[in-house]
């Protein structure tokens, strides 16, 4: 069995809350599900940096941190990178050609003496572009004149270019068609399939059941259940949100 990339150890998202532990290994794709509020967002954010937990640690690759990371910085620093639920807000810069919506976070890797080196940049986004299947005419046209589907591709190609050990994602089907729904779950098992593990929080238990390894049910603030892949099934997903009895 290989050594988990993260390990997360007696965490308790807020006072009262029971604390859990998971552990994070390479190659998997973890779902994670549960009513609205019932903190599997607030966890993917734990992870990500952008909160803290009140109590319990986070190990990566041996570094223990209390109650988290103190940012998304130190987050990113350490190989997780997060896609968030809101893209046009949270996560892209509407008004900026789609070659630096991608590019952002990896400019340092095509920069020589603190010049982009534009013919690389171009590259590496024509790379993702042609492995995501992103239709974009122009990538000096404003990420804001592209599908809903399009955008979210260049957002997770974005941050797939930064090479994460884990990639976290929060219901990153939101509002995309089917089609293109059917392509990201295919890329987040590509990526799993490298050696990352992918956390993917999802509010279509579907999705979870079609893409998953093992699914992570939140109640409470807790963990109400962690399933199996032969346990994963519509009826125990949904028994473990609402805190009755899994068969």
């Amino acid at each position: 069995m290989p050594e988990p990339i993260a390990s997360i150890t007696g965490l308790k998202l807020r006072a009262g809350a029971e604390p859990f532990d998971i552990k994070l290994d390479p190659g998997k794709v973890v779902g994670l599900a549960g009513l609205e509020g019932h903190g599997q967002g607030l966890f993917l954010e734990v992870l990500a940096g952008i909160s803290r937990a009140t109590e319990g640690s986070i190990s990566v690759d041996g570094k223990v941190l209390d109650r988290g990371f103190r940012d998304v910085g130190r987050a990113y620093d350490a190989g997780l990178a997060y896609v968030p639920r809101d893209r046009k807000d949270e996560g892209l810069f509407l008004q900026l050609p789609v070659l630096m919506n991608f590019g952002l976070p990896t400019l340092s890797r095509v920069s020589r003496g603190g010049v982009i080196q534009r013919r690389k940049l171009v590259q590496r986004y024509e790379e993702y572009a042609r492995d995501l299947g992103i239709t974009a005419a122009d990538e000096q046209a404003p990420i804001r004149i592209l599908s809903g589907g399009n955008q979210q591709k260049v957002l997770l190609a974005r941050w797939l270019a930064a090479d994460p050990k884990i990639l976290l994602l929060n219901d990153p089907s939101r509002g995309v068609d089917h089609g293109t729904k059917l392509s990201l779950q295919t890329i987040y098992r590509r990526v799993a399939d490298r050696g990352s593990c992918v956390v993917l929080l999802s509010t279509e238990i579907e999705e979870l059941l079609l893409t998953a390894d093992e699914t992570i049910v939140f109640r409470e603030f807790g963990v109400s259940r962690h399933l199996g892949a032969e346990e994963m099934t519509r009826q125990n997903i949904l028994a473990a949100m609402f805190g009755a009895e899994v068969g």
